[in-house]
């Protein structure tokens, strides 16, 4: 589905590479651990996955087509249609309701309202939140609004799901409540899952794991 091919990157030609001749692939419904420590270039290689940076060279395929080759429209219909995120940050329009920020996928695809709002109504009970569907996201908590961030990010089913420390604001409860809600989804949707995160993960997960160091991504079981 998805496969990096000698990726490297840098922000300007005089900067330090972040990454250097990464190779990557990921299968349908396959889920993925990145570790790393702070600047390692997690969250970069998590934004050329998904189109939101081009690599500085190497290329990008998606089922056989080359996204890093797209305009930026092309590339937000790609990201619309196949990338759900959930990032540490909770970022959300402030001005709509709960129910109306986990529906703008949708509404973004042309969807139905009546259908667009059925199927947030959905998600949003499912995750606990049914009650503020009419409220504004400010008065929701830092867990509440996590848990909207990924309802919206797995409204539009999307083939891979990037979550990117989406634990790091939170409680130790309130993380292992988030990171189970995301594990869960991957393996009850289909949705390939590339995860970013420092907490622990139960190996009946089954995740494939890997580090990124020295710009080089290497897999768990060659380092042991």
């Amino acid at each position: 589905m998805l496969q990096l091919r000698n990726v490297f990157k840098r922000f300007g030609d005089s900067e330090p590479w972040v990454l250097k001749d990464l190779s990557f692939t990921l299968e349908p419904g396959e889920g993925v651990l990145i570790q790393g420590r702070s600047g390692s270039g997690k969250t970069t290689l998590l934004h050329i996955i998904s189109g939101l940076e081009p690599p500085t060279e190497g290329a990008v395929l998606f089922n056989g087509r080359n996204i890093s080759t797209l305009d930026d429209a092309s590339l937000a219909t790609f990201r619309n249609k196949h990338i759900g995120f959930c990032f540490q940050d909770v970022h959300v329009q402030r001005h709509l309701t709960v129910l109306e920020n986990v529906m703008l996928p949708l509404l973004l695809r042309g969807e139905i309202l009546s259908e667009a709002a059925r199927r947030g109504g959905e998600i949003l009970e499912r995750l606990g939140l049914g009650g503020f569907a009419c409220k504004i996201p400010s008065v929701l908590s830092g867990g509440q609004g996590q848990r909207l961030v990924l309802g919206r990010a797995m409204i539009g089913e999307p083939d891979i799901l990037l979550a990117d420390e989406p634990t790091g604001n939170l409680d130790e409860e309130t993380a292992k409540d988030i990171l189970k809600m995301i594990l869960d989804y991957q393996k009850t949707s289909g949705s390939a899952l590339v995860l970013v995160t420092h907490d622990a993960i139960p190996p009946s997960y089954n995740l494939r794991r890997y580090i990124l160091s020295d710009c080089h991504l290497k897999a768990h079981d060659d380092l042991c």
